[in-house]
């Protein structure tokens, strides 16, 4: 059966328009990572105009970069945590332990330095371990869980410092592999903690992006309950995360003290906040379900240049906080501008497809 429809017919049914394409551009500024993008680039034009030749300088990169690369590999496992909806305050107290561990071991008492590494690492694997364990069967949040632990480290690494040598601070005479692996300078002036944290991004980025525990550590920040519902493990993922973090200031803390050639007991507490601030500004949301690792790259880069860039301007130190207080507040706002854009993009294609 042949049925006819006339022009005319077809004239009285209204016709849909095609849905508008996005831009190149436009979909490049959805992306989660371009408000850091723009803090970077706007923070680094400001000192290499305002700092001359001495930031542009090799000498001016390096004393950045070497600072963002320890940043880093702290920052990127907490940038996770964040991501799924979780903070870690212990990292400072952590690396101070993991680098006291190491100098104790192989400094004071003149053992195999691999053991000292592996101890070092182990107690930041242990205490990530715990705070994880804490946090997801007992639900107190981890903001008390990990600043106990954090004052709770402070004071044991302390006590067993003066217990054991009778003094916070202790000399260790870096074997030459351990030396180059960890405690380099490239060309006299680069830290050989860059490579190791392009490794953790790399290592990071492939598991948050290619792999199902990528898509765990996400779904349990937007709703941890729907999560659960669907089959996640949430107690396992949250404990491996706080473990990352642990490993993560223990592998900072191993880095210094073979980099320095020993260890003190007040070391690392500028990290646990520097960490955060980092992160947070490299588009990953307190509340959980939103980052990248890319972001958290260009986060630590920007904190490090505006900490660093500072003392080339030539301004009185005095206003080194206020400054930094005030740029950092500015690539925030920044970053939050392009997270509104990408968090509307995304609404207006869900209320399409609805229609």
């Amino acid at each position: 059966m042949t049925i006819d429809v006339s022009t005319e017919t077809l004239k009285t049914f209204p016709s849909v328009p095609p849905e508008p394409r996005e831009s190149a551009f436009l979909r490049l500024t959805r992306r989660p990572e371009m408000g850091a993008l723009a803090g970077t680039v706007l923070v680094f034009v400001f000192f290499a105009i305002l700092g001359g030749q001495q930031f542009l300088a090799v000498s001016g990169t390096a004393s950045w970069l070497n600072i963002a690369a320890e940043l880093a590999i702290i920052a990127i496992p907490v940038g996770l945590l964040m991501i799924a909806g979780e903070l870690d305050l212990s990292v400072g107290s952590v690396l101070a332990a993991s680098s006291m561990t190491l100098a104790i071991t192989s400094g004071y008492f003149g053992l195999p330095m691999v053991l000292g590494v592996i101890l070092a690492l182990g107690i930041g694997a242990l205490a990530g371990f715990v705070n994880g364990l804490i946090t997801a069967r007992t639900n107190v949040p981890s903001f008390v869980v990990t600043l106990g632990m954090n004052f709770g480290l402070v004071g044991i690494t302390l006590g067993l410092s003066r217990a054991i040598t009778g003094t916070t601070s202790v000399p260790l005479d870096v074997d030459p592999f351990f030396k180059d692996v960890f405690g380099t300078l490239i060309a006299g002036q680069f830290e050989v903690a860059i490579f190791w944290a392009l490794g953790v991004a790399v290592v990071i980025a492939w598991m948050l992006q290619m792999t199902p525990f990528g898509n765990w550590i996400f779904a349990i920040g937007g709703d941890k309950d729907s999560a659960r519902a669907t089959g996640i493990p949430v107690t396992r993922v949250k404990i491996s995360l706080f473990v990352m973090s642990g490993l993560g200031a223990a592998l900072v803390g191993v880095i210094q003290t073979c980099l320095y050639n020993g260890a003190q007991t007040a070391t690392g507490q500028s990290f646990v906040f520097n960490s955060i601030i980092a992160v947070v500004i490299g588009g990953v949301l307190l509340t959980g379900g939103y980052g990248s690792v890319i972001g958290m790259i260009l986060g630590t880069l920007t904190f490090a240049i505006v900490n660093q860039g500072i003392y080339f301007t030539g301004w009185s130190s005095d206003w080194a906080s206020f400054i930094l207080g005030a740029l950092l507040l500015a690539a925030v706002l920044m970053n939050n501008t392009f997270r509104k854009l990408a968090l509307s993009g995304g609404a207006r294609k869900s209320s399409g497809k609805k229609a």
